[in-house]
């Protein structure tokens, strides 16, 4: 019998691990080609790891909760034939020349493990978010969670990267930072007191109340949203947009493009066509903060709000958006919405957002406030498309009409965009949308 290494395999350049949420196969099971033996969570996106071969899972090397770096074994399976595991033989231990060297290190071996076991594991806080490799890091390095609060991290909002945290290890080895437990006391300087912490009220529940237990993407949207607010200053711009044209030329081509295209035409290609086209004329609400620095995106690429069936939110993104036309936009859109609703996003889908874009008039809201999505500066809202009585301007004089119109929200970063480059990109969007062509060829 052979033995197939199962190994994560690679889901984007900018995934480099997983965390496995949940084992549809145990040791024993017999595995089908393709079929699905783990589920595994990278950040938002929920992904599958499907078997290569035919076989009888013999050996799980991980279990739910643990962390995965792309490329290792995370299950052995028997197959049909001649063979051998292919797994790399690790490194034997060098030569000890003598029996005191041989206790010696055996001494320091054990030193370092209890050390490592009388350490807590650490844990994000309110104040300091960790990633799964940042804690697994100093978990393996006997980092203590007094050592991981003081470093200070150079990612987003003061986050400690993987870098962050090797340079520390590496400085620590080398003596040029205290060993752990050990307090360093600096010069006495006037302390400003301290604010309180806010406490959250405690909820006190009935007998007849249910107690729902928030899921792994809940809590990462909910963590998500808290960041957003207390990191941008929001402020928010509202306009109405006629978009009788816009009505009148899909209801007259949408059939046409079906058969042509074989895809729905919807409303959210047009929109986004017409909010990349104002991203390209104000580049400044293309734009990420760091620190007091300010990153201009080179690339438009537009997050699209997606509602799931379980009532979570996930923001799949349309690369390049600004050079793509109608048919190639209509075919992004659709794409991104069918895997999302069937749960089959990759990591590098929901990567590298330049700007959102959501839908609130999809559940017949006519306007929203939406919060920003990190790192961005800046998110619109898209309210119902209402038939109202409008005034309409005529050489000949005003009338009365019948419109089709839908307000814009606009949310954007007061640290950096003002309320004049918020309120005129709004209005470039206005502006596309209420110019288009009814006799425009697909």
């Amino acid at each position: 019998m052979a033995k197939f290494e199962l190994k994560l395999p690679k889901m984007g350049e900018s995934v480099a691990e997983a965390t496995i949420t949940s084992w549809l196969k145990e040791v024993g099971d017999t595995i089908e080609l393709d079929e699905t033996v783990l589920e595994i969570a990278t950040d938002k996106v929920d992904s599958e790891v499907p078997s290569e071969v035919e076989g009888v899972l013999i050996e799980k090397c991980f279990d739910v909760n643990d962390v995965v770096q792309v490329g290792q074994v995370v299950a052995i399976i028997e197959t049909e034939g001649e063979g051998t595991i292919a797994v790399e033989e690790t490194s034997e231990m060098p030569i000890v020349e003598s029996e005191e060297e041989t206790v010696a290190v055996n001494e320091v071996v054990e030193s370092i493990q209890k050390v490592k076991e009388t350490l807590a594991p650490v844990a994000s806080t309110e104040d300091r978010f960790y990633s799964p490799l940042v804690k697994n890091i100093a978990k393996e390095e006997g980092i203590s969670q007094e050592e991981l609060d003081a470093i200070s991290g150079t990612g987003k909002e003061g986050r400690v990267t993987k870098n962050d945290i090797l340079e520390y290890i590496a400085n620590k080895e080398n003596g040029m930072v205290a060993a752990p437990n050990v307090e360093i006391k600096p010069a006495a300087q006037p302390k400003a007191p301290e604010k309180p912490k806010a406490t959250p009220a405690p909820v006190i529940s009935s007998g007849g109340d249910e107690i729902i237990e928030m899921t792994r993407m809940g809590k990462i949207i909910a963590h998500h949203m808290v960041e957003s607010v207390q990191t941008s200053a929001h402020v928010q711009s509202f306009i109405e947009a006629d978009v009788t044209n816009i009505w009148n030329w899909r209801k007259k081509v949408k059939d046409s493009f079906m058969k042509r295209e074989g895809e729905n035409l919807t409303f959210t290609p047009i929109f986004m066509e017409a909010i990349a086209k104002a991203l390209r004329d104000y580049p400044l609400m293309n734009i990420s903060v760091q620190g007091d620095t300010i990153i201009k995106k080179k690339n438009i690429n537009l997050g699209m709000a997606a509602s799931l069936p379980d009532g979570n939110l996930i923001v799949p993104v349309i690369k390049n958006a600004d050079q793509l036309n109608l048919v190639g936009m209509t075919k992004q859109v659709n794409d991104l919405a069918t895997r999302a609703r069937a749960n089959q996003l990759k990591p590098d889908d929901i990567q590298g957002g330049t700007y959102t874009v959501t839908n609130v008039g999809t559940f017949g809201s006519v306007m929203g406030t939406p919060i920003i999505n990190q790192p961005q500066v800046g998110i619109l809202a898209l309210g119902a498309i209402r038939k109202v009585p409008a005034v309409i301007e005529t050489p000949e004089g005003d009338f009365i009409g019948i419109r089709y119109k839908m307000f814009l929200s606009h949310s954007y970063d007061h640290r950096v965009v003002n309320g004049a480059l918020g309120g005129e990109f709004v209005k470039a969007v206005k502006d596309y949308l209420e110019a288009w062509d009814v006799n425009r060829e697909i």
